[in-house]
């Protein structure tokens, strides 16, 4: 079952998700700007040895787009009532930036649901609220994502690659081009009110933080104090930007494997 399929959360919305492989489960939670396209690279090695779970956040991709300010519990709610939905009791979680973020709350939360846990090229919080304030507004008042969308390329890849247009760069502007505005706009404020940097001591699961050392987004310094907080937490730095899964996929992804495994 590899195509898109489609869950129903108590609050009528509607979340996209897929599966590819066919043995345990871990779930993938992207960034946001992103669909669950964004782990396409990953996904044949992955599916080698795990049954993947891939989804798009509410207001994104092919979920629903329902109006109005998202927070993270609502997210975190999210994830539990798609794994509800599929009868998975216990998954591995890897979320990066936003996904990040989500898969704290499900650490803190909902230990029971989580199995291992991977933080990837996240924090525990984000500010100054007024950064993100400009940026809904922006959005919303923009006719397009055309601004947007480079701002974010700036901020996800080195400034070479954006430079020379790599085929990659080129397929994110392209999936950023398709975010709706208004769903973009409600998970920037998701962002904004998430403050976790008390809590993050609290999850009490296996867990690895992956960093990027250039990250100008979730500095590598918010990881390494989410690696210092969660106890037992095993830190791995990577000499990348934000997607460090894009970037360095072949050392991402064997960080990602051997701490699963």
């Amino acid at each position: 079952m590899n195509e898109l399929n489609f869950a129903t959360t108590g609050d009528g919305t509607r979340i996209a998700y897929r599966f590819d492989g066919e043995a345990s489960k871990p779930v993938l939670s992207n960034s946001i700007g992103t669909t669950l396209h964004m782990w396409d690279r990953q996904i044949g090695e992955l599916s080698k040895h795990f049954r993947v779970l891939r989804y798009d956040f509410r207001g994104h991709g092919g979920s629903s787009v329902p109006v109005g300010a998202y927070s993270l519990d609502r997210l975190g709610r999210d994830v539990i009532e798609l794994l509800d939905a599929l009868d998975l009791q216990r998954v591995h979680f890897l979320g990066l930036s936003l996904g990040g973020f989500v898969a704290q709350w499900l650490g803190i939360h909902a230990p029971e649901r989580i199995d291992r846990l991977i933080l990837s090229n996240t924090s525990s919080h984000l500010s100054p609220a007024s950064y993100f304030d400009e940026r809904i507004a922006a959005v919303r008042q923009a006719p397009d994502m055309s601004e947007t969308a480079e701002t974010f390329l700036s901020n996800w890849f080195p400034t070479s690659m954006v430079a020379a247009n790599e085929p990659v760069v080129e397929e994110f502007r392209t999936m950023l081009l398709a975010i709706d505005r208004q769903g973009l706009a409600a998970l920037f404020a998701a962002v904004r009110d998430a403050d976790l940097r008390r809590t993050v001591a609290l999850i009490p699961r296996p867990t690895l933080v992956i960093a990027g050392q250039h990250d100008t987004v979730t500095a590598a310094s918010h990881g390494e104090m989410i690696a210092a907080a969660v106890p037992g937490a095993k830190l791995v730095v990577l000499p990348a930007v934000h997607l460090s899964n894009i970037e360095y996929p072949a050392e991402f992804i064997q960080a990602v494997v051997d701490f699963l495994r």
